[in-house]
């Protein structure tokens, strides 16, 4: 018995394995490793992991962490049939990647990747990964956050309503923010039921201004809406005040390229069948995706200031647009900052500045000062911490009036 223990103790069973082409090429990888593990871990090659995944040995495996780079995507057939084995064997999947490309790393975490860390690894972040993947699967009991979800129904017909800021620093995040706000309050008998998507994958900032946190779960359903279903999408959701449901940007920054035009058409039909209204806060970059939403949203918001920057910006995506024809016509301008009633300077620059563009500039809002950083910083909506802001006024009245034409519009549709 004592011989079984000493045994044991100096040959510890493994409990995860580095699979690899070449661990050497990843030594931050191997410091981690035994930080997390100790003794406990193993390492494999590609060519090796499947057969040895059919060995006594494996029996007490866990995790693998699927190192790879560039130059692996020349095989990723080999890569792939490593995580269908890991699962086939219920062993979790991490991929540790340097350089691969966006496709790639789409293809194997549909494939059956469980996390995705970066290399070189961020300090703590694959003790994380692996904390995450060896969690208990969600067999608890509802929790209050949990009630607050909405139900799936598939029987709505949302309106789309995206928001594209011109230049940085024109409002665009705060406008979607409070106009989601502000259309989940517009009817106090028939309250809508409103989903606010932010598709800035980046440097999305939805979920500060509402004080969410991020969740890698809204990862994992970008990275496989094939298999995407009302439950899924609505659980990947946060509520903000039970009002309000968020899709976040991702807890790490991804390529904006990772998710395809069809990815993105799935979301947005996911969301508009499950809500009567869906924000959609839009990177400042244009995509592959961007004619995806803009062809899908029933009004496309672009946010500019009273600058040279936002006019140039605007004259730009005018002309491709118009070059590719797109909808231009489709978006509807809201000057952010707009000059005050007595400032006449300020209107007729305004006029000289629609006119020069070939716009129509049909949203104004005025300079909410200080009070607008404040509410964003404390992650709360206008209506909450400055409701007599003049900025929150006026998109009080613009989501009365979108939610009046939709009425209009439905009562049409119905008679």
């Amino acid at each position: 018995m004592s011989s079984l223990a000493v045994f044991k103790s100096e040959s510890p069973a493994l409990v995860a394995c580095t699979v690899s082409r070449d661990v050497q090429n990843f030594d931050l990888l191997i410091e981690d490793m035994e930080a997390a593990l100790g003794e406990r871990w193993g390492d494999l090659s590609f060519d090796d992991a499947v057969a040895f995944l059919r060995q006594p040995d494996a029996s007490d495996l866990q995790f693998l962490a699927l190192a790879l780079d560039a130059d692996d995507e020349k095989r990723l057939d080999v890569v792939i049939a490593v995580i269908t084995a890991a699962k086939a064997h219920d062993i979790k999947v991490i991929l540790i990647t340097e350089d691969v490309s966006p496709t790639a790393l789409h293809l194997l975490l549909r494939e059956g990747g469980d996390e995705f860390v970066p290399y070189p690894l961020p300090e703590k972040e694959l003790a994380n990964a692996i904390e995450r993947v060896l969690a208990p699967a969600a067999e608890v009991p509802a929790t209050p956050e949990d009630t607050t979800r909405p139900k799936t129904t598939g029987s709505h017909d949302g309106v789309l309503i995206a928001v594209h800021g011109m230049a940085g620093g024109t409002g665009a995040t705060t406008f979607a923010v409070n106009l989601a706000w502000e259309l989940a309050h517009v009817d106090k008998v028939a309250t809508p039921r409103v989903c606010l998507l932010d598709l800035d994958l980046q440097f999305g900032t939805a979920s500060t201004y509402l004080d969410l946190p991020r969740r890698e779960a809204v990862l994992e359903l970008l990275s496989d809406t094939d298999s995407m279903d009302s439950t899924s999408f609505l659980q990947a959701l946060l509520p903000f005040n039970q009002k309000l449901h968020v899709l976040t940007a991702p807890t790490d920054m991804i390529p904006l390229d990772l998710i395809t035009a069809a990815d993105v058409s799935r979301v947005l039909e996911m969301a508009r069948t499950n809500f009567d209204y869906v924000v959609i806060d839009m990177p400042s970059t244009m995509v592959e995706w961007s004619q995806t939403v803009l062809e899908a949203a029933h009004v496309y918001f672009a946010t500019l200031e009273l600058d040279m920057r936002s006019a140039q910006n605007t004259l730009r995506l005018k002309r491709t647009l118009q070059s590719e024809d797109l909808p231009f016509d489709k978006l509807r301008f809201v000057l952010n900052r707009a000059p005050g009633f007595t400032d006449l300077s300020g209107k007729a620059r305004v006029k000289r500045l629609a006119e020069s563009l070939g716009i129509a500039i049909e949203v104004q809002l005025p300079d909410g000062g200080k009070q607008v950083a404040q509410t964003c910083d404390h992650g709360t909506p206008l209506a909450m911490n400055a409701p007599k802001n003049p900025m929150r006024k006026e998109i009080v009245k613009l989501a009365a009036s979108v939610h009046a034409v939709n009425q209009a519009d439905a009562a049409e549709a119905r008679g």
